[in-house]
């Protein structure tokens, strides 16, 4: 099998698009991602694209009409929060596997307003049962099992919040790019013990898209600006005891997490930088754990030393993550993608992770599947 390569890597600035349409968005991502690659849509063999809430009418279908439409195949994903890194991960097989030299996945989406998840629509409601099913609820109940097993504190949640918000003033991609100190975090609405307001996830619009190629067409291309693709993993929940009732919000990532590093042939310790799914404060500790950054119990500590903030050890959401570059579901992972394609090529401007050669993207689509990809400076 061929090795796959990110030739070309962009997005547009999220935010509200209210005069834009889901696939328009999607286009200029893609045709960023071509212009980055130094190809036109003439070159790709395989579109992948996806979405949370559109992709039942054929976005890729509609990009293209935009872009070129010129034959190839064209799927369509969908995969809650995991959608974008789903379609990379198909279009990273499909060049690994020979079908096609160049593969475009793209993820679009145009968020609704409010909060999103809820009770399930059929069967007894879970609701009042086993606890609600909204996500800053789940989130919150995830972080209050980890604070009471290993006495995690609120301020500790919150640091997340405040370093992520950090982050973004040097992203100008990101939606929000202003500070918060400790106490604004804290004293911003409650939203679900113990998330404020400030230490959820931004909803916004977006677009995001990369250009995968073969090892022959990277070479023809020139190698000097290609990221190689280590580990593309994605997988399902596992069966658990608790399960249906009560999805486990850690062990659909544990287990892409170690398929990821066996595929690469590397570990959490040969990491430069991570952009993990911290649609919640509570998430991104839960993360740290999870893919395997710090042990068990040791990601409050992990958050106090520093280590996770740009300049520190193993920088996490130096885009700002969810929290403040925003989270447009269906191409967030992508996003992801970007954001350390970016580092990887010395690109990322003034938040640039230093000497970055290796960098871990991960996703998590409560349901549940969970998305990691492992990229390498080539």
């Amino acid at each position: 099998m061929s090795d796959a390569f990110i030739a070309g890597a962009d997005m547009i600035a999220f935010g509200r698009y209210p005069d834009r349409t889901y696939f328009e968005l999607g286009a200029e991502a893609a045709l960023l991602a071509l212009d980055d690659a130094g190809l036109s849509i003439l070159d790709v063999g395989a579109v992948y694209a996806s979405s949370c809430f559109n992709a039942q009418s054929m976005l890729g279908q509609k990009i293209l009409k935009l872009v070129g439409q010129t034959g190839v195949p064209c799927i369509n994903v969908s995969n809650a929060c995991a959608s974008g890194a789903t379609a990379v991960r198909e279009a990273t097989m499909a060049v690994r596997s020979g079908m096609v030299d160049v593969a475009l996945a793209v993820g679009a989406e145009k968020n609704p307003r409010g909060m999103l998840g809820g009770a399930p629509a059929f069967g007894p409601p879970v609701e009042g049962l086993f606890g609600s099913e909204s996500m800053p609820a789940v989130f919150a109940e995830a972080g209050m099992v980890h604070a009471n097993a290993y006495g995690t504190t609120l301020e500790q949640f919150a640091q997340v919040a405040v370093k992520n918000h950090y982050h973004a003033t040097m992203n100008p991609k990101a939606v929000y790019r202003k500070e918060t100190p400790m106490e604004e975090v804290l004293a911003s609405e409650m939203i679900a013990w113990p998330l404020t307001k400030l230490m959820c996830s931004a909803n916004v619009d977006g677009a995001a898209a990369v250009i995968i190629v073969s090892e022959k067409k990277a070479r023809e291309l020139g190698m000097s600006r290609m990221v190689r693709i280590r580990g593309s993993v994605l997988t399902s929940d596992p069966y658990e005891s608790r399960n249906p009732e009560m999805f486990d919000a850690s062990s659909v990532t544990r287990l892409a997490a170690a398929q990821a590093y066996e595929m690469a042939g590397l570990g959490p310790e040969d990491l430069d930088l991570v952009e993990l799914h911290d649609c919640f404060a509570t998430a991104e500790i839960l993360h740290y754990e999870n893919l395997r950054l710090c042990g068990e119990g040791e990601a409050g500590r992990l958050i106090d030393s520093g280590a996770t903030a740009l300049g520190g050890r193993i920088p996490v959401n130096v885009s700002g993550g969810l929290l403040s570059k925003g989270h447009p579901i269906g191409a967030t992972g992508v996003a992801n993608i970007v954001e350390i394609v970016e580092h990887l090529r010395g690109e990322a401007g003034a938040r640039q992770v230093a000497g970055a050669k290796i960098g871990l993207a991960h996703v998590l689509g409560f349901g549940a599947a969970a998305g990691v990809h492992i990229l390498e400076k080539a």
